[in-house]
């Protein structure tokens, strides 16, 4: 399985205005936090792919 470690491909990962820059959206604890930072196997629990085209393919 490969680690899912790319923020930047997450839907959870939004542009914040009022800090005029990208950030995740997920509360996550401390640990989770430092883990991200610190392995860089560890795997994102709360990782979901971004894919805008997901409502269109519905419709079809």
């Amino acid at each position: 399985m490969a680690v899912q470690n790319h923020c930047e491909e997450c839907e959870h990962y939004v542009y914040d205005e009022e800090w005029d820059g990208y950030l995740c959206e997920i509360s996550m604890d401390m640990d989770d936090v430092a883990r991200c930072g610190a392995d860089s196997h560890w795997q994102c629990p709360y990782f979901r792919f971004y894919d805008e085209y997901r409502i269109v393919r519905k419709q079809n």
